[in-house]
């Protein structure tokens, strides 16, 4: 039996990725929604063993070494407060999830690029207030033309995005599998239905 748990955790990396621990910041909040705070496993045992957090729930699993056995954590509490950033990162990912992962022309999904409103070839800047996602067909289209020559209209006009929203944007794209133990977490400001 403990050849086989060595050889399913430790010889197979696609297993490692089946247990990962839910991080919520020390006010049991995730620390990012979007991606989502997971530590592997392993990482959350080595913290746990640190004494760096707190184990809130666990996985059947366990881990042996030779004088120690530990369920597999399935979310964990930072044991400090970890200080969220107030300004948001001006990246291609965080500018896809300000807009939703949709195009802001046409609100196609799928193969996603940005596109400069005020097109830089005259004298639009890369700002959060002037870059916003676009599909290839309308990135296109649109070229280095302004709105008012191709007739496009825009979905929602390009602001920044403060991290509150960014956080609440990401909540809307939870990752393929939430484990169950971590729906508490994850969903405990949520409004309950009545």
């Amino acid at each position: 039996m403990d050849a086989d748990f060595r050889t399913e955790f430790v010889r197979d990396p696609a297993a490692l990725r089946h247990h990962p621990a839910l991080v919520l910041n020390a006010d049991y909040r995730p620390l990012s929604y979007y991606p989502l705070s997971l530590w592997t496993w392993q990482e959350a045992v080595k913290a746990a063993y640190l004494e760096r957090v707190d184990i809130v729930a666990e996985y059947d699993h366990i881990v042996r070494s030779p004088s120690t056995e530990i369920k597999i954590p399935s979310v964990i509490v930072l044991k400090d407060y970890v200080k969220p950033q107030k300004r948001v990162a001006f990246t291609r990912f965080n500018l896809f999830l300000r807009d939703e992962f949709r195009c802001q022309y046409c609100g196609a999904k799928g193969d996603l690029t940005f596109d400069h409103v005020i097109p830089r070839a005259r004298g639009g800047i890369t700002s959060w207030e002037n870059v916003v996602a676009a599909c290839s067909p309308c990135n296109l289209k649109k070229g280095s033309k302004s709105l008012h020559h191709t007739g496009m209209e825009l979905r929602k006009p390009p602001r920044a995005p403060v991290v509150e929203q960014l956080r609440n944007m990401g909540r809307k794209f939870p990752p393929n599998h939430l484990h169950d133990s971590w729906l508490d977490f994850l969903y405990w400001d949520a409004e309950l239905e009545a």
